[in-house]
């Protein structure tokens, strides 16, 4: 649920609350039957009785504005997704620190990287760990030392293990 959404249907159980209380309705029966906290109701019949129903309805998104609008988002997604090799960089392994120069220097947006962290996040990224492999590494020869010559050893290694046991 977006924020203006989940804006329009808190302010509508505030004023279905607040006409509660209009007639009359304990503040604790209001409170149970909207599954929130007595002090919760008790504002609200505050901000009723100072401003009326007018008093109960939202009053804009607050905070601060996202660094990032949603068109800047998109853009980095499409940087991300066609990795770090094609943004300039020597591997090809995302950062934080990468992803925040990518964002300088193509959104010129300067941000943390806790705050790079909560984006990407907010984007359905998650961290990977990539797969610890030697560059050099031959497919086929380490396929073929697992199936080959690595079940000889372990035979041996069983083996001495046993003899040495036996010899106790």
């Amino acid at each position: 649920m977006d924020s203006k959404t989940q804006s329009k249907v808190l302010e509508r159980r505030r004023l279905k609350a607040g006409r509660l209380l209009l007639k009359g309705v304990a503040q604790i029966d209001v409170a149970h039957r909207f599954g929130v906290a007595k002090s919760t109701v008790s504002g609200w019949h505050a901000k009723l009785e100072r401003g009326g129903l007018d008093a109960l309805r939202a009053t804009g998104l607050r905070g601060r504005p996202a660094a990032l609008d949603e068109a800047d988002r998109k853009g980095l997604g499409k940087l991300l997704l066609k990795g770090p090799r094609a943004a300039g960089f020597t591997t090809d392994v995302w950062t934080l620190r990468r992803v925040r120069a990518l964002v300088k220097r193509e959104i010129r947006v300067v941000l943390s990287e806790s705050q790079i962290w909560r984006v990407l996040r907010g984007m359905g990224f998650s961290p990977q760990k990539p797969a610890k492999r030697a560059l050099q590494r031959d497919e086929n020869k380490a396929r073929e030392w697992q199936t080959q010559r690595w079940p000889a050893l372990k035979k041996r290694f069983i083996a001495e293990f046993r003899g040495r046991r036996r010899g106790f």
